[in-house]
C-alpha cells in the first residue's frame, strides 16, 4: 500500500520525497507527475486502484488555485486524508491554506529529513483521526500537560523541562510540544539549539487562539521529533501576554498533543499560576541547598493555601550530591514531602546543555540520565499506572 500520493510534474521533489519515506517510514509513495489535480475524492481515489491513502502531497509547480479548491473539496468529503501543500511559507497564506483544509505548509527547498518530519506529523495526525474504539476516544480526552516549576532560579528548571519533551518524545514521536513560558527570560530555544521565527506572542495572537491550525504552523520542529514554542524575543513582549491567553492556548495545546511540558518562569508569578491551574501534573525542581529547599516548601504552602495543586505531583532533587552537606532525609523532612527522583550531579548534563543538545537526546550513560529516564516514565502509559497522584505532606512527630 502507498501510504503517501504526490502530485508534482517535478521529478526532483519526488526523488527527495520518496528518500525521506525510505528514510524510516512504513509504506510507499505512488506519483502522478502532472500538474492537472483530480476534481474531488473520487476521481483521485478512482486512479490509485488501491486502499485510500493516508497523506496527499499537492507539490511544487501546482496551481496554488487549484490546490486550495481540492484541500477544501477533501477537507468535506474525505476529511480523514491529510492534505499537505507545497509552498513558501508565508504567513498570510499559511492562514488561507489552514483554513482550506491544508494540514500542514512543506518548503519546496526542504531536504528528506525535513520531509520526514512533517510526514511523520502527517501521519500521526492521520492515526489520531482513526481511534475507532468509543472507549479509546473517551479515554484519550485531552493530553497530559505537565508543568515544571520551581520557586528559586538557578535549580536546572529548563534543563529537566526539556530533557522531559525530549525522552517523551520517543515514547510518542511528534505528539509533545514544549511550551517556554518564562516569557522574560525563557532558555528553552537554547536549551535546544533552535532559531525559533515564531514565539508564544504569535501564539497568543487573535488568529491562533481561534483557529488550533493557525496555531500549529507558529510551532518550531525539532529533530528529536518534538515541537517546541520559545520565549518572546524581546522581554519586553512578555508584559502584552496575559494569563488568560496562557490558558487559552496551554487548552489549545491539550486537544492537539499527547504531551505539553511547560516551562516556567521561577517564582510563582500570575502566568506561572494560570499555567499550574491548566496542568494536570506538576513537577517541582530543588536543588541540593538550604535556599532552594525552603523556597519549595514556602512555594508549595502557598498553593495550598490558594487551593492551586494540580493532582499529579512530582519532586525532583536535582544536581544531587551527597557531598554537599545534605541528605535526601533531610530535603524531604523540610519539604514535608518524599522526593519522587534524584538527578545526580553531572558533567554530561552541564556539558549537553551548553552544546543545546539535551542529554537524554543521545545514547549517553550517566547516572544523571538514569534519573531523568526514572523522571520520564512517570509519565508513559505504564508509569502513570504506578505513579501515587499525590503528595502527602509528612506529620513529624
Amino acid at each position: 500500500m502507498s501510504r503517501f500520493v504526490l502530485i508534482t510534474p517535478n521529478a526532483d521533489f519526488d526523488t527527495r520525497l520518496r528518500q525521506a519515506v525510505a528514510g524510516g517510514l512504513q509504506g510507499g509513495v505512488q506519483t502522478f507527475l502532472t500538474n492537472v489535480l483530480p476534481a474531488g475524492p473520487y476521481d483521485l481515489f478512482a486512479q490509485l486502484n488501491q486502499e485510500r491513502p493516508e497523506v496527499l502531497v499537492l507539490g511544487p509547480d501546482v496551481p496554488v488555485d487549484e490546490a486550495l479548491r481540492l484541500a477544501m473539496v477533501l477537507d468535506v468529503q474525505a476529511p480523514d486524508l491529510t492534505v499537505l501543500l507545497v509552498s513558501e511559507p508565508d504567513p498570510e497564506f499559511i492562514l488561507q491554506a489552514m483554513r482550506a483544509g491544508v494540514r500542514d505548509i512543506l518548503s519546496p527547498s526542504a531536504d528528506p529529513d525535513q520531509m520526514r518530519v512533517l510526514l511523520e506529523r502527517a501521519c500521526q495526525s492521520f492515526a489520531n483521526r482513526h481511534r475507532t474504539e468509543p472507549s479509546q476516544q473517551a479515554d484519550s480526552g485531552k493530553g497530559t500537560v505537565i508543568g515544571v516549576f520551581s520557586p528559586k532560579g538557578g535549580v536546572g528548571k529548563t534543563t529537566i523541562a526539556t530533557n522531559v519533551a525530549v525522552g517523551l518524545g520517543k515514547i510518542a514521536p511528534m505528539s509533545v510540544v514544549i511550551v517556554d513560558l518564562d516569557l522574560q527570560f525563557g532558555d528553552v530555544a537554547s536549551g535546544l539549539y533552535l532559531n525559533p521565527v515564531h514565539t508564544v506572542t504569535d501564539a497568543v495572537s487573535p488568529a491562533a487562539s481561534q483557529d488550533t491550525l493557525v496555531l500549529k504552523a507558529f510551532l518550531t520542529v525539532h529533530p528529536a521529533s518534538i515541537y517546541a514554542l520559545c520565549a518572546p524575543v524581546s522581554p519586553v513582549e512578555a508584559d502584552f501576554i496575559t494569563p488568560e491567553q496562557v490558558t487559552r492556548l496551554l487548552e489549545q495545546l491539550a486537544e492537539e498533543f499527547q504531551y505539553v511540558v511547560v516551562d516556567t518562569a521561577p517564582g510563582l508569578p500570575e502566568i506561572g499560576l494560570a499555567a499550574m491551574e491548566a496542568c494536570t501534573d506538576v513537577v517541582w525542581v530543588s536543588a541540593m541547598d538550604i535556599p532552594s529547599v525552603r523556597g519549595l516548601r514556602s512555594g508549595l504552602d502557598i498553593l495550598r493555601q490558594l487551593d492551586i495543586m494540580p493532582e499529579g505531583r512530582h519532586v525532583v532533587l536535582n544536581m544531587a550530591d551527597p557531598k554537599c552537606g545534605l541528605s535526601v532525609q533531610d530535603v524531604e523532612s523540610t519539604l514535608g514531602a518524599p522526593v519522587d527522583v534524584s538527578v545526580p550531579r553531572s558533567r554530561a548534563v552541564a556539558f549537553s546543555t551548553n552544546r543545546g543538545i539535551p542529554v537524554l537526546q543521545e545514547a549517553r550513560k550517566d547516572p544523571a540520565v538514569k534519573g531523568l529516564n526514572r523522571l520520564v516514565e512517570r509519565f508513559s502509559p505504564a508509569g502513570r499506572a504506578k505513579t501515587p497522584r499525590k503528595i502527602h505532606r509528612r506529620v513529624v512527630v
